[in-house]
C-alpha cells in the first residue's frame, strides 16, 4: 500500500466529499446540534407551567373562590378564564385556547356542609397528552383537598379537635420519594433519549447514503481500486470520518446534558461515553447490513428512515416494552437505541455496577460486527456499479 491507495486514501477522499457536501454538513452536523438547542430550550423549565384552563363557578361563594385561588397557585395551572358559562368554556377548549375546564355546581358550599355530596366536574383535553395529564393531576389534587377541607370544617363545627379529625379524613399518609429524577423533570427523561435517537437516525441515513451515493454516481469500482480492492479498507476509510464527527456530536450532547445542565450521571463519564460510541458504530453496522441485505440504494434509504422514525415508539420511551405484543417486544431488541436506553437507565440514572449492563454493551457491539458480515455483499454492489432506481 502507498499513500495514493489504501484505507488512508479512502479516508482523505471521504473527508473531501464531506467538506464539499452541503447535505452532509447541514444534515449530519447542524441538524443534531440544532435539535439539541431547540429541545433544551423548549424543556428548560423541566415541566410545562402555566397551562391555561377555564373555571365555571356557578356557586360564587367564599368556599368556591378559595378553591379557585388554591388551584391558581399550582405552578402547572393558569386560570385564564373565570365565571364563564359552560358553553363558552367548551368553545374555548375546542379552539385550543384552554386545555381543561373545572365546573363548580350551584350551592356547592351549602351542599358540602350539609352532607349532600356536591360534585366537582372537570374536563381535560387529552389530545395533548402531557398537558392533559398534568392538568388532570392538578384538578384531581384540588378536588381531594376540597373534600378534605370541607370535612375538616364540618367536623370542627361539631366540636372535634384536629387531632381527632385528621385520622378520619386521611387514614393513610403517603410519603413519596421519586427515585433518580426527584424533580420529575421531563427534560432529564426525554432529552437523554430523544437526542441520541436523532443521532441514530442521522447516522443510519448517512451510512446508507455514503455507500449508495457511490453506486448512484457510478464510482463504486473506482472506490474499490482506491482501497486496493479491499472492502475493509473501503468501509473503514468511508465510515471513520462519520464516526469521528458523530463522536464529537455525542461529546457535545454529554457536555450540555451532564456538564451545563448537570443531569444525573451516576455511573460516571466513561460508562456513557462508551455507550454513545457503541451506539454510533452499532448504527453504522446496522446501515451496512441494510445496504448489503437489500442491495438497493433507494429502498435501503427508505427502510433506514422508517426504522429511524419508529425507533422513538419501539424502544419503550413512551410506552413500556413489556406491555407490547410479543412480536414487538422481540423487534424492539433489534434496534440499537433500545440497548442504549437500557444502559442509560442503569448507568446514568441508577448508577448500578457496570457488570449488570454488559449484555447491552455486547448487544451494541454485535450490531457493528454483524454489519461487517455483510461487507461481502456491499463489495459486490460496488463492483457491479449498477444503480437501480
Amino acid at each position: 500500500m502507498n499513500g495514493q491507495t489504501g484505507m488512508w486514501a479512502v479516508f482523505v477522499r471521504e473527508w473531501k466529499r464531506i467538506a464539499a457536501s452541503k447535505i452532509v454538513i447541514w444534515g449530519f452536523i447542524v441538524a443534531p446540534l440544532l435539535s439539541m438547542l431547540v429541545l433544551m430550550w423548549i424543556m428548560h423549565a423541566g415541566l410545562p407551567t402555566k397551562i391555561p384552563i377555564a373555571v365555571v363557578d356557578n356557586d360564587d361563594s367564599k368556599t368556591s373562590r378559595s378553591l379557585i385561588r388554591q388551584l391558581d397557585a399550582f405552578p402547572k395551572t393558569d386560570i385564564k378564564f373565570k365565571s364563564l358559562s359552560f358553553d363558552e368554556a367548551r368553545d374555548k377548549m375546542e379552539n385550543m385556547e384552554i386545555y381543561a375546564i373545572l365546573t363548580i355546581p350551584r350551592d356547592f358550599a351549602k351542599d358540602a356542609t350539609t352532607g349532600k355530596q356536591p360534585k366537582l366536574v372537570y374536563y381535560t383535553n387529552n389530545a395533548f397528552l402531557v398537558s392533559g395529564s398534568l392538568l388532570f393531576q392538578d384538578l384531581k389534587t384540588i378536588s381531594t383537598l376540597a373534600s378534605a377541607s370541607v370535612g375538616l370544617q364540618t367536623m370542627q363545627a361539631k366540636g372535634y379537635r384536629e387531632s381527632q379529625i385528621m385520622p378520619v379524613i386521611q387514614p393513610i399518609s403517603v410519603e413519596a420519594h421519586p427515585l433518580n429524577n426527584p424533580w420529575l423533570n421531563y427534560s432529564i427523561y426525554l432529552n437523554n433519549i430523544i437526542l441520541p435517537a436523532i443521532l441514530q437516525l442521522v447516522i443510519l441515513l448517512f451510512t446508507v447514503s455514503s455507500i449508495g451515493s457511490e453506486i448512484k454516481s457510478a464510482s463504486g469500482r473506482d472506490l474499490m481500486q482506491l482501497g486496493n480492492g479491499s472492502i475493509f479498507n473501503v468501509l473503514l476509510g468511508k465510515m471513520l470520518p462519520y464516526t469521528i464527527l458523530a463522536t464529537m456530536i455525542a461529546l457535545c450532547f454529554m457536555s450540555v446534558l451532564y456538564g451545563y445542565y448537570n443531569f444525573p450521571l451516576n455511573g460516571g463519564f466513561w460508562t456513557m461515553f462508551i455507550n454513545y460510541f457503541l451506539l454510533i458504530i452499532a448504527t453504522q453496522g446496522f446501515g451496512l447490513m441494510l445496504m448489503g441485505w437489500l442491495r438497493n440504494y433507494r429502498f435501503s434509504l427508505s427502510i433506514a428512515s422508517l426504522i429511524g422514525m419508529i425507533t422513538f415508539s419501539l424502544i419503550g420511551m413512551s410506552f413500556p416494552v413489556l406491555a407490547m405484543d410479543a412480536p414487538l417486544q422481540m423487534l424492539s431488541n433489534l434496534v440499537p437505541m433500545r440497548h442504549f436506553m437500557l444502559i442509560y437507565i442503569d448507568q446514568g440514572l441508577n448508577g448500578i455496577p457496570i457488570q449488570y449492563s454488559i449484555n447491552q454493551y455486547v448487544a451494541l457491539l454485535c450490531f457493528a460486527l454483524v454489519g461487517m458480515l455483510f461487507s461481502g455483499f456491499v463489495k459486490k454492489e460496488l463492483e457491479r456499479n449498477v444503480y437501480e432506481p
